[in-house]
């Protein structure tokens, strides 16, 4: 297992303010029954509040991304329970929101070969976007001869770069892709 712990914020609880720390977990480990509910067990105990998450299993591994807001007092004894399970280790780093970017999904369809995520991953960066969620699945495609591949990139554009940019370079990646945009 992995487990790294980021981040700083406030929170008000009732009509007090309390001071949170904003902490960004990720976890990368085997997948066995109980491992969320480890993780949610110290966050409760340490009085913190499971603000979002990402979860998966792959390829019999389960990842994924957890925020939380933790008090500040907390933080000692928490980073000694998580270290009691097995395998984790915790960094500490500031966190920070983006801002003046525009978020949109990016619906990706096309033929599968080697290297597509890659040079789509690529475009985005080039252009000036930052992908902060990426799925991707490969599916059979009886008729066409070649496994699709399917993506949906939500992507941070800056507020300075027309989207429509973005798409047309993606496009051009081969005759065969097909981005659709939400948002």
């Amino acid at each position: 297992s992995q487990l790294i712990l980021a981040g700083i914020n406030n929170h008000v609880l009732g009509d007090k303010l309390t001071n949170m720390k904003q902490l960004v977990l990720t976890i990368v480990d085997k997948d066995k029954t109980g491992l969320v509910e480890s993780i949610s067990n110290v966050v409760m105990a340490h009085k913190g509040n499971w603000l979002a998450s990402d979860l998966v299993h792959l390829g019999g591994y389960f990842a994924g991304i957890i925020q939380v807001g933790i008090p500040e007092t907390q933080l000692g004894s928490l980073r000694i329970e998580m270290a009691k399970l097995k395998g984790v280790t915790i960094e500490d780093d500031e966190y920070t929101e983006t801002e003046n970017t525009d978020q949109l999904n990016f619906i990706i369809t096309g033929n599968d070969r080697p290297g597509i995520v890659n040079e789509l991953s690529s475009i985005i960066t080039h252009k000036g976007a930052n992908i902060i969620h990426f799925t991707s699945k490969q599916q059979s495609a009886p008729n066409w001869g070649v496994p699709l591949f399917n993506a949906v990139a939500t992507v941070e554009l800056p507020n300075t770069i027309d989207k429509h940019v973005v798409i047309e370079a993606l496009e051009s990646l081969a005759s065969d892709l097909i981005v659709d945009v939400e948002g």
